[in-house]
């Protein structure tokens, strides 16, 4: 049997990160994230729906999200979906599907009540882990001033 697990999400946070560390001093931080969705119903009237999702990043991702982002700041998130069970404190087990971020990008500075930071160009590629960025920049560096791509 086949499986896919891909999550690719866009929004805006809905709080400030929530940076912890775990016993073994590894980062962790929380991304309580806002994706809008517009659409029309059968009568042609403009509606909206918000899904309200928790994305958890790991790691240098965690501390640079802590840094640059805020409630308000848009961003895009690749991941993947994970479960997990917990006790609260009245002692009940819970069950949470969260997105565990493999990738976030960071988008601009969004509405919040404070400006963002400017993360450092190389602190960006850090955080984003991807061979895309290498790979898409490749390919524009490729084109000549009339857009068609030239021979490498």
């Amino acid at each position: 049997m086949a499986n896919f697990n891909k999550v690719l999400l866009m929004g805006n946070l809905t709080r400030d990160p929530e940076l912890r560390y775990t016993p073994q001093g590894v980062a962790v931080v929380n991304l309580r994230l806002a994706v809008n969705r517009r659409f029309k119903d059968r009568n042609q009237e403009q509606k909206e729906e918000v899904c309200f999702v928790t994305a958890v990043v790991w790691d240098k991702q965690a501390e640079a999200c802590n840094q640059y982002l805020h409630k308000g700041s848009p961003v895009f998130i690749e991941g993947r979906l994970q479960s997990r069970s917990f006790e609260d404190n009245s002692g009940q087990k819970r069950n949470v599907i969260e997105v565990r971020a493999e990738r976030v990008q960071f988008l601009g500075t969004g509405s919040g009540n404070r400006p963002a930071e400017t993360a450092p160009q190389e602190q960006i590629q850090d955080v984003s882990g991807s061979t895309e960025n290498t790979w898409l920049q490749e390919s524009e560096d490729n084109l000549n001033e009339s857009g068609y791509k030239e021979a490498v």
